[in-house]
């Protein structure tokens, strides 16, 4: 997974997008902030759509590691019993850049 910041009729968004291993994209968010809300709010929609993942890769942003680490509290209580996989590597996510 991975945001970048991208301008949208006339307005600067950041766009969250998360890909499978092939590149295809598997979901996408607009929000107007990168913060831990945002990245809480992607990840459990990305998780709602379309399953627990074994693992996630995102760049070495700090806003991604918290969302993700607040999922796995929620996976954790919940009891799914698989909690995500969180790989923090700046450049292994080149697939969708």
């Amino acid at each position: 997974m991975d945001e970048t910041y991208i301008k949208v009729r006339g307005k600067w968004t950041y766009l969250y997008r998360a890909v499978d291993r092939d590149g295809q994209t598997l979901d996408f968010m607009l929000s107007e902030r990168r913060d831990l809300a945002a990245a809480r709010r992607f990840f459990k929609q990305a998780i709602a759509a379309n399953g627990v993942p074994d693992r996630v890769v995102n760049d070495k942003s700090g806003a991604n590691l918290a969302g993700l680490t607040a999922v796995n509290v929620i996976l954790k209580f919940t009891g799914t019993g698989r909690l995500v996989t969180i790989r923090q590597v700046k450049y292994l996510n080149n697939i969708l850049e």
